[in-house]
């Protein structure tokens, strides 16, 4: 296990060192969480904020690594996390691109037991200018007893 783990960080940086542009950015915008047990649900709605690199992996392929902070109540309900995404950008054409890619959600809630779940990120990003664009993107939860996922409509700056 440690070997396969090695060899896809190694795969990764090497991909990444040998990205031939790289973009900074900030993002931000509504996040809609669902949790599900079989207990029962929760649902609320809240924002998200945080920066993202991307690195150009060829002409129609862009890795963005990123971390975020999400909040998110209702009734009693509180969701606080910390989320690093890694999304793939398949540009479909100038200004539309597709998305999708694994997210580890960290709970900042002291009482949460799970304090790591797992998503995958399925969603689009249009671009109005160079530098500013909008995402749909849906973080369904892989894992824990409580299945969280989010609903993220965003904005975002690339400097």
């Amino acid at each position: 296990m440690k070997k396969i783990t090695f060899t896809v960080l190694a795969i990764a940086a090497f991909g990444i060192a040998s990205a031939q542009d790289m973009k900074l950015g900030i993002k931000g915008g509504i996040d809609m969480v669902s949790a599900k047990s079989t207990y029962g649900s929760a649902n609320a709605s809240g924002f998200y904020f945080g920066g993202f690199s991307e690195f150009e992996m060829s002409d129609k392929i862009v890795l963005q690594p990123g971390l975020n902070y999400h909040t998110a109540s209702k009734d009693g309900a509180k969701f606080d996390y910390l989320s690093i995404p890694v999304i793939a950008k398949y540009n479909m054409s100038d200004k539309l691109n597709l998305l999708a890619g694994p997210t580890l959600y960290y709970s900042m809630d002291s009482a949460d037991t799970e304090k790591t779940r797992f998503n995958l990120g399925i969603g689009a990003s249009y671009d109005i200018t160079d530098q500013f664009f909008i995402e749909p993107r849906y973080d369904m939860g892989l894992t824990g007893d409580v299945k969280v996922t989010h609903f993220l409509i965003g904005t975002g700056y690339k400097f």
